[in-house]
């Protein structure tokens, strides 16, 4: 393992004090956007950044003046100042301070009366020990001990050699993190972006996955877990698909129990998910692109997100669609409790009044019903007439404006493409005359 530090690290003397904290690597994000041109407007999740970085938009991405040598510029300004830091401490190399914690100290005057109170004795201890090559470094091979290493390519080869369906079944525990990611990065090489067809690859676990499971799973892999969750389940996905229910066996009532951990489906691009029982907080945060099924969600649900579409079955935490500027959420609400748990910021709440709309929330809780076997799903469809009408729509205003927009231009003959361009600049257009 490599420990790295990141976090606002803008001087040398922030990177000599990381390192003799014990750092062996350093980030860095806000100090190199700046002097690729950021002018800090934190409006990146809503695709108008006016300096061209934070989108992909192309009259945006127009505006994008940087250059690589300005950031390389920035770096030799950091290194130069470093040298004047470690040689001031004695140092040749970083190698040789990584860990010294003696050699720092707290400031005697601190400037104000809370600051004097903070005690850092316990960060300053050195309780760091070299090896016997003189390296912090501990060595394991996370890699290869992996499931997917192990027995998950293994079991996929006909799938993907000759592009035959395989149906595999493993038992998990929580020590096996990332399950399913290794096998998705080896059908990505092969196949590309556009993966295999789905359901090609079908793997079904029993027992408690550990974190990320499913990670960035492309399309054609489809992977099934009876048991439960760690945090991150669905992280990235990217056209797979990940279905989790708790074991037949179980005694508790599934949608009123958590199965999944916090921060499921984070940052999706493509695929479906399907969870029987409740997940944890922040699901679907800036998902941009997968259809989720949930049984009930914790705080912040569907934070950021930008595409897909997401039906809550049950109820939700606090906070629910902060930030949500793109994608539509369906919450079922018999108890009609809903609206003080919606951040109502930046989106609307109406009525599934839409037929068409009707249809394919229906079919995505036919799918959750079918896969997971809930019986919440079948009882909400064995009346679906009647319990429709108690869903909830959360829709981003901005992004019900484009929808429209982009669905007149289409009337008029234009190309998707040109559609949402001309949608955008229209979009841009009011914005600016609100200005």
């Amino acid at each position: 393992m490599v420990i790295e530090a990141d976090g606002k690290l803008m001087t040398g003397r922030d990177v000599a004090i990381a390192a003799l904290l014990g750092a062996q690597e350093f980030g860095f994000a806000t100090a190199p956007l700046v002097a690729l041109g950021c002018v800090m407007m934190r409006v990146c999740n809503l695709d108008t950044c006016p300096v061209g970085i934070a989108t992909q938009h192309p009259g945006l991405r127009g505006k994008f003046t940087g250059k690589p040598e300005y950031v390389v510029n920035f770096m030799r300004f950091i290194a130069t100042n470093l040298r004047e830091w470690m040689a001031a401490l004695g140092f040749r190399t970083v190698e040789e301070m990584t860990g010294k914690a003696k050699r720092l100290k707290m400031a005697a005057d601190r400037g104000n009366q809370k600051a004097s109170k903070i005690d850092l004795s316990n960060l300053l201890y050195n309780a760091a020990d070299m090896d016997a090559n003189g390296s912090h470094c501990i060595t394991r091979d996370f890699l290869n001990d992996s499931l997917d290493v192990k027995k998950l390519i293994e079991a996929a080869k006909p799938a993907l050699s000759n592009e035959a369906k395989v149906k595999a079944s493993f038992a998990i525990r929580n020590t096996y993190r990332a399950v399913g990611t290794i096998l998705g990065s080896e059908l990505t090489r092969l196949f590309g972006s556009k993966g295999l067809p789905e359901d090609s690859i079908i793997f079904q676990f029993t027992g408690s996955a550990g974190q990320s499971f499913g990670a960035f799973i492309p399309k054609g892999i489809t992977l099934k877990i009876e048991g439960d969750t760690n945090d991150y389940p669905g992280k990235g996905l990217s056209g797979g698909k990940i279905i989790i229910y708790p074991p037949k066996s179980a005694a508790f009532e599934p949608d009123k129990n958590v199965i999944a951990g916090n921060a499921a489906f984070y940052g999706a691009t493509a695929g479906e998910g399907y969870i029987r029982g409740i997940a944890g907080e922040r699901f679907c945060v800036r998902n941009s692109g997968a259809n989720v099924v949930v049984e009930g969600v914790g705080d912040h649900g569907c934070e950021y997100m930008t595409g897909g579409n997401v039906v809550v079955l049950g109820e939700t935490g606090r906070n629910f669609a902060a930030g949500m500027s793109g994608g539509t959420a369906y919450v079922f609400d018999p108890e009609e409790d809903f609206l003080g748990k919606c951040n109502k910021g930046m989106v609307e709440l109406e009525f599934l009044d839409d037929r068409e709309e009707s249809e394919t929330v229906m079919k995505m809780v036919r799918k959750h019903f079918e896969y997971t076997g809930s019986l919440l799903a079948g009882r909400i469809l064995l009346d679906w007439n009647e319990n429709k009408t108690k869903f909830v729509k959360v829709i981003p205003r901005h992004y019900k404006e484009m929808q429209k927009a982009i669905g007149d231009a289409l009337k008029e003959g234009m190309s998707e493409e040109q559609a949402e361009y001309s949608a955008f600049e229209t979009h841009i257009a009011g914005k600016a005359k609100e200005a």
